[in-house]
């Protein structure tokens, strides 16, 4: 291969894992839920095979012909179901132990170096919904000038200021400082810049979201083909994801209209290596909003691109779309799902209709990629390029 796209629908699960009931979400299904909608239509994705996938149990929207993809379903055997764990395993790292959360908030020792060494108070530090939090504490904020500090049900320290009150580049100098401050055991996945606005009296999150993420802490397929030459182009928060290592080319974007017109337009370019995509709104915009029409909605434009994409791809590409966790948007509370995520495996040159199966782990992801990059393997995981080769 030549060029290989790798595309992860952030979020969307396909079924509950075996181990669901331990993290409180037995019965998950993002998928299952976006069915319920009106406003899903996804005729490349199911001719691709994704109602296929036999974990999902949505056969009678399965296609019924030979799907123009191979299809499967990966577990995820890492201990979470947050974006740093389940991005970090796809790349080919596992991790036995889950990254640090915080339902209470933050302890008195983080809080303390945080404001000693910003030189700022803060406010909230509870775990939030991100558009609440600025409802609860804007005012707050911009009559003391503190910080709303908050966390989720993910490992992350967030930091939300009005961009009148702080700068953008203000707010991201915070966030460096607590990135350096929460290592050890207080190595969240994440510290997120959150700036926000008011419009017509309400405030509103800006576009100036960024992520400080934790280093992986080992080697990933994106270092494997930077060592060897290869580009590695990311769109999205991919960049952030891996802390920078191993891309070669970063393109964020503020939506998921950027992502996919940066998809088509990548499509478009030659080079040599592989091109990963996170589209984001489907987890943060829909799924923790519990938006269910919503997240249907942009799968179904997702879909359209989608089937632009395929009439890019040349004898020599390889499309992969996955997802990296669930976030049902018709479960209970507003977290992500401990869910099994779809494989979807297309090339012109590629076979077409093979059950991929039940994957042990996203690792499978970065075991296919390098081997079909002719590089060396990362991690531990089986690549299933041999069963889709003709």
């Amino acid at each position: 291969m030549k060029r290989v796209f790798l595309v992860v629908l952030d979020s969307l699960g396909i079924g509950a894992l075996p181990d669901a009931s331990e993290f409180g979400d037995a019965g998950c299904h993002t998928l299952r839920s976006l069915t319920t909608s009106k406003a899903l239509s996804i005729p490349t994705l199911t001719k691709m095979g994704i109602f296929n996938i036999q974990t999902a149990g949505l056969t009678q929207y399965a296609y019924t012909g030979t799907p123009i993809a191979n299809y499967g379903a990966m577990a995820e055997r890492s201990k979470g179901k947050d974006t740093t764990i389940g991005h970090w395993e796809i790349a080919g790292i596992i991790s036995p132990k889950p990254l640090p959360t915080y339902p209470n908030g933050f302890p008195a020792e983080v809080i303390k170096a945080f404001c000693e060494q910003t030189g700022k108070e803060i406010l909230c530090n509870k775990p939030y919904s991100g558009t609440e939090v600025i409802k609860d504490y804007g005012d707050e904020h911009i009559r003391t000038g503190k910080l709303i500090v908050y966390t989720s049900a993910d490992s992350v320290f967030q930091i939300a200021a009005h961009e009148r009150i702080v700068s953008r580049e203000e707010l991201y100098h915070y966030c460096r400082i607590a990135r350096k401050i929460l290592q050890g055991e207080h190595a969240v996945g994440r510290v997120i810049a959150r700036p926000f606005t008011d419009k017509d009296g309400v405030y509103v999150r800006t576009n100036g979201r960024h992520d400080f993420s934790l280093e992986p802490y080992g080697e990933t397929m994106l270092d494997i083909l930077k060592e060897n030459g290869k580009e590695v182009i990311s769109i999205g928060k991919i960049n952030d994801i891996f802390a920078s290592r191993g891309i070669t080319e970063s393109n964020p974007t503020a939506n998921n209209s950027e992502g996919e017109a940066l998809l088509l337009k990548t499509a478009e370019r030659d080079f040599n290596g592989l091109c990963f995509a996170n589209l984001v709104d489907f987890d943060m915009v829909y799924g923790h909003r519990r938006n269910i029409d919503g997240y249907a909605a942009a799968l179904t434009s997702f879909d359209k691109t989608l089937s632009l994409l395929l009439e890019k791809l040349d004898t020599d590409d390889m499309l992969m779309i996955t997802a990296d966790h669930g976030c049902d948007p018709g479960f209970t509370g507003t977290d992500h799902t401990r869910e099994y995520v779809p494989l979807l495996v297309y090339g012109k040159g590629l076979k077409r209709g093979v059950d991929l199966g039940v994957r042990s782990t996203f690792a499978d992801v970065a075991a296919a990629v390098t081997q079909s990059l002719g590089v060396r393997q990362a991690g531990t995981g089986l690549s299933f390029l041999g069963d889709v080769i003709n």
